[in-house]
């Protein structure tokens, strides 16, 4: 049998040539389609479960908030563990799924029991789902920099605030649409905020509360349709622009009135723009940056999603 393969290799060989050249283009092909890690992801299937609460302590987080979404989530199908973790001002609960689980078949369980589960939590507190990726899903990093003596349009120079601006509004939805991004987080820089700072003594004074601020500015922030009227057969809606444009619309803001004259939100608060309460920095060569991670969905070529967020950052940087 050998021999009679071996004389019909010689007899046939260019017809051996050419599967031989055809088999080596069919190696190099895989190999271009090989997904390259620095180690294996073993991550088992998974699902986050991530809950902002906001001034409460450990305890308080994990009774009222990690324990209630641990509960709901017993029983469900190929359900391996759960664990948690409960910290100040956070809740966040891991639900470990057998292997060979679908990853969107566990989000979509998960995702009915955090239904069932809203009743009992707190009033205000949102569970999130965490992106779909694992822990090895970050793939690539990037930063956000001024270049030296770069000037904004008005001549000041770029501030934390600025780059932070940049990224979350100009850098990070665009990353989020290169197709294997699943999310893209962001470290340093200050989020811009709008502070409304009352005066203690003043809303004492006027008689007021804090929740009565809170409220006046709710109330004032918001656009109201009321219908259409038609008339020669046109169809004209009705609305009431009411949304806040600026800080001086803001400082304008009623809160009452005593004996005809309006007491505004400027008359008993500061209203300005201020950073928001951190607690970490990115930092590079000495210098402040916003550092921004991107990562992966679950299941994707690593090699191939970094070379496209490569290429949509260089589009980026261009805009």
């Amino acid at each position: 049998m050998l021999e009679r393969i071996i004389r019909f290799a010689i007899i046939q060989r260019w017809l051996m040539l050419a599967l031989t050249l055809g088999l080596i283009a069919l190696g190099a092909w895989s190999f271009g389609k090989l997904p390259i890690d620095a180690t294996p992801d073993i991550t088992n299937v998974q699902v986050q479960i991530n809950t902002e609460a906001p001034g409460y302590s450990p305890l308080e987080s994990e009774q009222r908030v990690t324990f209630p979404i641990e509960t709901a989530l017993a029983g469900l199908a190929r359900l391996e563990y759960t664990r948690s973790l409960s910290r100040y001002g956070l809740s966040q609960v891991t639900v470990a799924f057998k292997d060979g689980t679908d990853i969107y078949f566990a989000r979509q369980q998960v995702a009915e029991r955090l239904q069932q589960a809203r009743s009992q939590l707190p009033a205000g507190l949102e569970p999130q789902l965490g992106p779909v990726a694992t822990g090895l899903g970050e793939i690539y990093m990037y930063t956000v920099e001024a270049a030296p003596g770069a000037r904004k349009p008005d001549g000041s120079s770029w501030t934390p605030t600025d780059l932070r601006t940049v990224q979350d509004w100009v850098v990070r939805p665009q990353l989020r649409n290169t197709p294997g991004v699943t999310e893209v987080n962001t470290i340093g820089g200050f989020a811009r905020q709008i502070h409304i700072t009352p005066d203690p003594a003043k809303l004492v004074a006027f008689g007021f509360t804090l929740q009565d601020v809170v409220d006046a500015v709710a109330r004032n922030n918001q656009n109201i349709g009321a219908g259409y009227i038609e008339r020669n057969g046109q169809q004209y809606l009705v609305r009431v622009p009411g949304q806040v444009a600026d800080l001086d619309a803001l400082r304008r803001i009623v809160l009452d009135r005593r004996d005809g004259v309006p007491i505004r939100v400027a008359d008993v608060a500061e209203v300005g723009e201020g950073p928001e309460l951190r607690t970490g920095a990115a930092t590079q060569n000495g210098e402040e940056i916003v550092l921004g991670t991107v990562f992966m969905l679950v299941g994707e070529n690593s090699r191939e999603v970094a070379q496209a967020t490569a290429q949509r950052l260089r589009e980026v940087s261009r805009s």
